[in-house]
């Protein structure tokens, strides 16, 4: 039975053996929770963040985007909190001397019993088949109903230490529900202590005369800041969202969870200026149109899951994650905040500088609220990938690696393949190369069998092989192969673009 640390592993290798992912610095042994994108994996990259921002941007005509910098003043940090707060609460183990987050430890024993209900549910659909009422199984069953009740116990103790910060509380859970350290087995844990999670460098040319300041752990305080600028250069009216895409540094504690948790990785933001007291309902508007949007990729719904914050934000009054079914399980994949003015009124307060909008419509001025969506771009890579990855059993007999990306986010739209190096066969592939390469990515080859070829370009995502033979030659078509079902098609040259445009929309992407 294949686990889902064998599943990581198997991506984990994939995403390395084919160019898209790479540990950092691998000559000096690397360096713990940075990773580098390859070739691939820039690519795959690069159309995720286009697909993000043609969605939020584009397609919202009361969103512009900007590109603030990574340093950004000192005072910034006291204003919104991270100097003071922006804390995880740590525990090391004694013997295997290992930390971990200690919210972390917790989530995971719940969402352990979780998948017991869930593996109690599916024994029900087997057994009862099409009798089984899942609600009623839910309701009824003796094993849910206990581990049910343990959720909800551990859930309320837990919720309840993390609101009132008592880290003693959070300790005495930990042994009370008998963690063990992941590595080492033992139970024999320090004290939880709060661990601040900015990275600080010294700006100036001066040791001495040098000023402390961050890299940013988060990209909205670069849109507060310059919520005003925008707002009267492009003359938006509330309500009216900025957007950004842009690096963050983290100095966590990281579990062996490739890119899902990095100290340094990317945000794809967006901060949605509202009138006070509207925040709610842009705040379930969000969270219908983000999870449409994930949707929209073609991943199994069931791969998806709201959840709400147990402790929310010292600047939050509603939160909640959509998470994702990754390798590792649920974990979270972009977060939905209503930030309420807090942000805003902080910067004025630390700035002496009003950060108000007059709102023509009822003769107001006002601190604008706030509800932000947040999604880490390499953990969307992550879930991207992982769902993509596929390993079939052929009518044949054989097996095959596949990468059932949604085609408009692959690297390469399609391979151009001679079928042999001679003959004037790539020379006419060249030719179709020069056809699509300036609106399609598309890679050339002619190394190794068509069969090696279409293995290699399926292992990569690719949705189309072009194959170009003799009789090309003769009467202008090619062999068109689709990398999800591998059927092959005649077909005209002159054909070929349209048939990878009409695949490349979304509809018609998986």
């Amino acid at each position: 039975m294949t686990t889902n640390e064998d599943n990581l592993k198997k991506i984990i290798s994939h995403a390395k053996e084919y160019g898209f992912v790479f540990p950092s610095s691998e000559i000096y042994d690397g360096l713990s929770a940075v990773y580098d994108y390859g070739q691939l994996g820039a690519e795959l990259k690069k159309n995720i963040k286009d697909f993000w921002w043609k969605s939020m941007v584009q397609m919202h005509e009361n969103i512009v985007g900007i590109d603030a910098a990574i340093f950004m003043h000192p005072e910034t940090w006291k204003a919104s909190g991270h100097v003071d707060a922006f804390n995880d609460p740590l525990i090391d183990n004694k013997d295997s001397k290992k930390r971990y987050r200690a919210d972390v430890l917790i989530e995971e024993y719940i969402e352990k019993i979780r998948l017991k209900n869930e593996k109690e549910v599916e024994k029900g659909k087997k057994r009862f088949a099409d009798n089984f009422d899942e609600t009623q199984f839910r309701a009824t069953n003796p094993n849910i109903l206990r581990n049910q009740a343990k959720i909800d116990e551990v859930t309320s103790r837990f919720k309840t230490a993390m609101e009132n910060d008592n880290l003693a509380d959070i300790k005495t859970l930990i042994e009370d529900l008998e963690i063990a350290c992941p590595l080492s087995g033992s139970k024999n844990w320090t004290d939880v202590k709060q661990f601040n999670l900015m990275f600080s460098t010294e700006i100036g040319s001066v040791a001495e005369a040098a000023n402390k300041i961050y890299l940013r752990p988060e990209t909205a305080q670069g849109i507060f800041v310059n919520f005003l600028n925008v707002q009267k250069t492009s003359r938006l009216k509330i309500p009216f969202g900025i957007a950004q895409i842009g690096k963050a540094f983290r100095n966590e504690i990281v579990a062996r969870q490739f890119i899902f948790r990095m100290r340094e990785f990317e945000q794809m933001e967006m901060q949605f200026f509202v009138r006070p007291g509207e925040e709610m309902k842009w705040y379930e508007y969000w969270k219908s149109e983000r999870i449409n949007w994930h949707l929209s990729l073609g991943i199994d719904e069931k791969n998806y899951r709201f959840h709400d914050h147990v402790k929310l934000a010292h600047y939050a009054n509603a939160a909640c994650d959509i998470e994702f079914n990754f390798p590792m399980g649920f974990k979270e994949l972009e977060g939905i905040h209503s930030r309420t003015d807090f942000d805003l009124k902080q910067h004025e307060k630390h700035s002496g500088k009003k950060l108000q909008y007059f709102d023509p419509e009822i003769n107001q001025n006002y601190v604008p609220y706030v509800v932000e969506t947040s999604i880490g771009l390499d953990r969307t890579f992550l879930a991207i990938f992982s769902s993509s990855y596929k390993e079939e059993q052929l009518e044949d007999g054989s097996e095959r690696t596949v990468l059932k990306l949604p085609a408009f986010l692959a690297p390469y739209k399609a391979a151009v393949l001679p079928l042999v190096k001679k003959d004037g066969l790539p020379e006419k592939a060249r030719e179709i190369m020069d056809l699509l390469k300036y609106d399609y990515n598309c890679q050339y080859d002619e190394k190794d069998s068509v069969g090696k070829r279409y293995r290699r370009q399926d292992a990569i995502g690719t949705p189309f092989c072009i194959t170009v033979d003799h009789e090309s030659l003769e009467d202008d078509k090619v062999t068109i192969r689709d990398r999800d079902t591998m059927q092959q098609e005649r077909v005209a040259i002159s054909e070929v673009e349209n048939i990878i445009r009409k695949k490349l929309t979304r509809e018609n992407s998986r």
